[in-house]
């Protein structure tokens, strides 16, 4: 599966979380997420990062829900849960408040808001755990060539880095010296920073030895219209970002998003013409791979539809304080993020369910009482 297509899968996800703040919605929208994770996911370490999303989703909800206990909230409420000893402010600081009153209503909204947040982290952290990310930046465009040759040399060096820091502070607790506080920190960081060093130096030469950094002759004028097409349409996708997610937005927020997104590809595609490079074995854009992609898609603009057409359903209301109730078919537009369960293929098993080798097993010699295979086998003595 080609990582791209589970980018924009999660990223559509992501879109639909932040065009509603329906608690039933967005939890489906996490539960269609695990799913796909959970079938899909990988035997490999990077694939490993869904859980500290997820923790990282919590932490935003408490974070959130502290800070509306303790500055308060503009929401009004008529049903108080606890009352705090308030603290007086200056008048430099009108509108904020410490402790006071704590109702239902403020700690909804709040909630509300802040699972918003938590599924959009979810859903990238669902996009980390299922995109390989070196195959990932090997699917650059070549304008970001060298952006991606810097990312993949940082994701090499960090394991080192762990490792060399592993060593020195074992061999330094070997000589009964310390290897915590300012002093040990200080005295394994140095070697570590020296190593680093040591090993970039080597590889920049082995870089430059192969051929990297080589750029094709491009005329100025091309130069210049690559340049202007590249930051137009980052400048379009900020301003039709900002369109979308905003509510007085909504008419100008997609033209403007679609023309930055155009222009910023124009503008790529015409800066790789810099950088001559060919791909091994590349990865397909295949039409599962299209599937994925339009699923995540289609709940963004299903989502996206349904806050114009029924926004009561999609944003419950705190005040009065009433249940949410789940719309049908919002609901039915968020089960297609289920598709990419059903048409990708499922990961292979793991390196600890895999049966081991017949060398190996050969070479651990027959199971204790019974005889050995061969008839001419003799005792061998180890030598002393």
């Amino acid at each position: 599966m080609h990582p791209g297509a589970w980018w924009l899968w999660a990223l559509g996800l992501g879109t639909a979380a932040t065009r509603t703040t329906n608690p039933l919605l967005l939890a489906l929208l996490v539960a269609v997420s695990a799913y796909v994770v959970t079938t899909r996911r990988p035997h490999t370490p990077w694939s490993r990062s869904y859980g500290a999303f997820v923790k990282l989703a919590l932490a935003v909800l408490a974070v959130r829900l502290l800070f509306t206990v303790v500055l308060g909230s503009p929401i009004p409420g008529a049903h108080t849960l606890v009352t705090l000893p308030e603290i007086p402010l200056p008048g430099w600081a009108q509108g904020i408040r410490l402790g006071g009153r704590v109702t239902a209503e403020a700690l909804v909204f709040s909630l509300y808001d802040a699972m918003k947040l938590a599924a959009l982290l979810i859903c990238v952290g669902a996009a980390n755990a299922l995109a390989n990310p070196s195959r990932l930046l090997k699917s650059l465009p070549g304008a970001l060539y060298e952006a991606g040759v810097a990312v993949v040399v940082a994701l090499t060096f960090a394991p080192s880095l762990i490792a060399d820091v592993q060593r020195l502070r074992a061999a330094r607790r070997l000589r009964g010296r310390p290897d915590r506080g300012v002093r040990g920190l200080l005295q394994v960081g140095l070697p570590v920073l020296e190593g680093a060093l040591e090993r970039s130096v080597a590889l920049a030469a082995a870089m430059d030895a192969r051929g990297y950094g080589r750029t094709a002759r491009v005329p100025a004028r091309v130069r210049r219209t690559t340049a202007a097409l590249t930051l137009g349409g980052l400048l379009g996708v900020c301003a039709g970002t900002y369109g979308v997610m905003t509510a007085a937005g909504g008419s100008y927020g997609v033209p403007v998003l679609a023309g930055g997104v155009a222009a910023a590809v124009a503008g790529l595609w015409l800066g790789g013409r810099r950088s001559p490079r060919t791909r091994y074995r590349p990865d397909r854009w295949d039409a599962r791979a299209v599937l994925v992609a339009g699923s995540g898609a289609a709940v963004a603009a299903l989502l996206f539809l349904a806050s114009v057409r029924a926004p009561d359903a999609l944003h419950p209301g705190v005040v009065p304080l009433v249940a949410p109730s789940l719309p049908l078919w919002p609901a039915a537009a968020v089960l297609l993020g289920l598709l990419p369960a059903l048409v990708t293929p499922a990961p292979g098993p793991g390196p600890a369910s895999r049966p081991a080798p017949r060398t190996a097993r050969a070479a651990r010699g027959p199971a204790p009482g019974t005889a050995s295979a061969s008839p001419t086998a003799q005792p061998v003595e180890e030598p002393s």
